[in-house]
């Protein structure tokens, strides 16, 4: 017996393959792509998939919660359903029999196999092969709509496919000799709204896996500095920008020598996302091992733009990278600058100020065989060292386009100084303060490492 579908037979088609059942305005797409029904307002799309050649197929009314028709769009074939499969389709009603009817892809007649006519499935038990087909038709449907609600429509004495569609992906199934407008309208807001429900539910999952992969990346970009024997110290913040959900491509690193030298560095890969992420992750490792074997100063970066070179996903990547290595006395420091700002230092009874930054070598990535001098800096015998990424200087003030810039950190620094922060209490300020002149979350990240030495 064909399928019973909602029709009314004095309104003409607005498309082919389209009945009007309610002039109401047009559903909108919430954005994982189901159609969602505003109450009052818009009206259910059904789509139904059968093979019916006559298109006779009647029942009195199809309503929806508000009492609404619900609109109807039918096809013949997979073919017809994907020219028809528009954002405002709430669902599908798939007719499994068209498996064998032969009415996947295109209209021809024969099975599902092409392997000759097909029979259509009615009443008797299928078989595994005609099982398979059908599933197999549910599965097109499936990939063609997959943020659609599915219903299928089989035959009573067949639970078991109609239990194996519901396993497979579709939300429910509906016995053809007992559906009527009623209950097929109630399943219809059934499916749909479970359909939400598995997306919300899908959308929940990824969140926590991206807060598992933040953690994850956060471990490897922003590491616990090795500096047991030294009495310098460490203190850092990072704060992530407002345009991304996962980590940039921030990190820095402090690892002690066992000659005493203390070395020290940040970095920034161009760009944000899991890609870029990874890249600063290695390329963090990568100066710690560099490091402690004994690497400095230009050695150690021309062999950290190799491994960036191999490493980076495509050619336009590169990072920004500031060195410094102090000496065991703690009084001098070595500097080498990639393409990053230079450091501020802050002294007792004196304004912070940037360390000198003339012939800094261009970021890596950039241009092949390039060099980076090492630049000699007397430190004296108390002072603070601040590395920072760009992130903290790139930020608006108010709501011009004038950026806080070098000159403006280096006058919000010495402001705090004069108040008498220093260590963690000194970047706390300093962030909270950037992202109050931005007006808001800074847009790029963040990273700040501050190393400090009291003489006597």
């Amino acid at each position: 017996m064909p399928v019973p579908v909602p029709r009314q037979r004095d309104t003409p088609a607005t498309e082919s393959g389209q009945a009007v059942l309610h002039t109401a305005a047009p559903p909108a797409s919430i954005g994982a792509g189901v159609a969602q029904a505003t109450p009052q307002t818009t009206a259910l799309t059904l789509l139904v998939i059968e093979d019916d050649p006559a298109g006779g197929l009647t029942v009195p009314e199809v309503l929806d919660a508000d009492g609404h028709r619900i609109r109807l769009r039918t096809a013949r074939n997979l073919t017809e359903a994907e020219r028809l499969l528009t954002p405002d389709v709430h669902c599908i009603l798939l007719d499994l029999s068209l498996a064998g009817n032969g009415h996947g892809h295109g209209s021809g007649s024969g099975s599902a196999n092409g392997t000759g006519a097909g029979t259509r499935v009615g009443g008797a038990a299928t078989t595994t092969a005609t099982l398979d087909q059908q599933l197999a038709v549910l599965h097109q449907v499936l990939r063609l709509a997959p943020r659609h609600a599915v219903l299928v429509l089989t035959d009573e004495d067949d639970a078991e496919r109609a239990a194996e569609a519901v396993r497979v992906g579709a939300q429910d199934f509906l016995f053809r000799d007992e559906l009527d407008g009623r209950l097929l309208s109630r399943a219809i807001r059934y499916a749909v709204e479970r359909k939400r429900a598995d997306i919300a539910q899908y959308k929940l999952a990824e969140s926590k896996l991206r807060a598992q992969e933040n953690a994850r990346l956060e471990r490897g970009l922003l590491p616990t500095p090795l500096l047991e024997g030294s009495d310098l110290r460490f203190a850092a913040r990072y704060r992530p920008g407002r345009s991304r959900a996962l980590l940039g491509g921030d990190f820095y690193d402090a690892v002690r020598t066992p000659d005493g030298t203390v070395h020290a560095m940040i970095g920034d890969v161009c760009g944000h996302g899991p890609d870029e992420a990874a890249l600063g992750v290695e390329l963090r490792i990568a100066w710690r091992a560099l490091t402690l074997a004994g690497l400095c100063g230009d050695d150690l970066l021309a062999t950290l733009q190799e491994v960036l070179e191999v490493e980076r996903p495509c050619e336009e990547i590169f990072a920004t990278l500031c060195t410094v290595d102090i000496a065991p006395d703690g009084r001098r420091a070595g500097l080498c600058l990639a393409g990053h700002p230079a450091p501020l230092i802050s002294r007792p009874g004196r304004r912070a100020q940037l360390l000198p930054y003339e012939n800094s070598g261009p970021a890596l990535g950039l241009l092949p065989r390039a060099r980076w001098p090492r630049r000699q800096v007397e430190l004296g015998g108390s002072w603070s060292l601040m590395l920072y990424t760009d992130g903290l200087i790139e930020g608006r003030i108010g709501e011009g386009k004038e950026r806080l810039g070098q000159d403006g950190m280096v006058e919000m620094i010495n402001r705090h100084l004069e108040h008498g922060l220093s260590g963690e209490g000194l970047l706390e300020a300093s962030v909270t303060e950037a992202r109050r002149l931005n007006g808001g979350e800074l847009t790029d990240d963040v990273a700040v490492v501050l190393l400090s030495r009291a003489e006597g």
